[in-house]
């Protein structure tokens, strides 16, 4: 079964909390996609992971790109796994489907953001009901995730 992870965005931007997280499932080896609603914003985080940090690499690419079937990070609106993850992230409230064929799935949240906050309680109450293992992360003051479900 699919572990579902929820990340609760309440001290941090997604811009400087989802970075740590696909580095350490690259660490891992594993393909990740992360899929968003609009194509404005996957083009702003295709931007932004190249610049992050002035001393990291994250390889990533588009599902825009030529060779978007082999990246290790694939920014994308579609629900398409092309490059085969085992691992997706739903950001801004991207709709999640087909989420048993990946390893693990990661919604991460602006806690900020009502239409985010309700659509991550909709999903949370959706997949429980199916079953699925849960586990949900909320921001401490200093920004690290602290486990509270």
């Amino acid at each position: 079964m699919t572990d579902v992870l929820f990340y609760h965005l309440t001290e941090s931007k997604l811009e400087d909390a989802l970075p740590p997280l696909i580095d350490k499932s690259v660490e891992r080896g594993w393909q990740v996609a992360i899929q968003t609603r609009e194509q404005a914003r996957r083009d702003a985080l295709d931007t932004h992971l190249w610049t992050y940090r002035e001393d990291s690499f994250l390889p990533h690419g588009t599902d825009e790109s030529e060779m978007a079937d082999r990246q290790p990070v694939l920014l994308t609106v579609s629900a398409d796994n092309l490059n085969n993850a085992s691992v997706r992230f739903f950001i801004d409230g991207a709709e999640a489907s087909d989420i048993d064929t990946y390893q693990r799935v990661v919604f991460i949240f602006d806690g900020y953001d009502q239409e985010q906050l309700e659509g991550a309680r909709a999903q949370w109450k959706k997949l429980k009901g199916e079953g699925h293992n849960l586990t949900y992360w909320q921001q401490t003051q200093e920004g690290r995730w602290e486990k509270k479900a």
